[in-house]
């Protein structure tokens, strides 16, 4: 089980606004910001943990070198519902999309998904299985 991972971003501020709207749907807000006024041995200007009740799960910060690799995430959602409203957040928040919400029977007969492109070509996915 996972408990956290952190993405680098190219543009902080940027990729905070748009998680903010994007999984807004999937129950996520931010949980905390830090910054290197409140902690000044922090090596980039601030870091955020968003997440679903209290738990910062997601962590976004800024490349130092402005590299990233962009990988694949994927977010569960309770329902059909549910992925159709990320998926249009994701869209609403500037988001490519990379896969229209829809059954994906080649993973399993109950998987239903969608898939965006975050600013930084991070694949971001809400997926359920029923």
């Amino acid at each position: 089980m996972i408990d956290h991972l952190t993405l680098l971003v190219r543009d902080y501020a940027r990729s905070r606004d748009f998680y903010l709207q994007a999984l807004a749907p999937l129950g996520y807000t931010m949980v905390m910001e830090l910054t290197r006024e409140q902690i000044p041995v922090l090596e980039f200007p601030a870091t955020c943990g968003l997440g679903v009740n209290g738990k910062p799960d997601l962590w976004l910060r800024p490349s130092a070198d402005g590299v990233i690799a962009p990988t694949h995430i994927a977010f569960r959602a309770a329902d059909r519902a549910t992925v159709d409203a990320f998926h249009a957040a994701a869209l609403a928040a500037g988001a490519t999309d990379n896969g229209a919400p829809g059954p994906r029977p080649h993973y399993h007969p109950g998987y239903y998904g969608a898939f965006v492109l975050d600013p930084d070509g991070y694949n971001i996915e809400a997926v359920c299985h029923g």
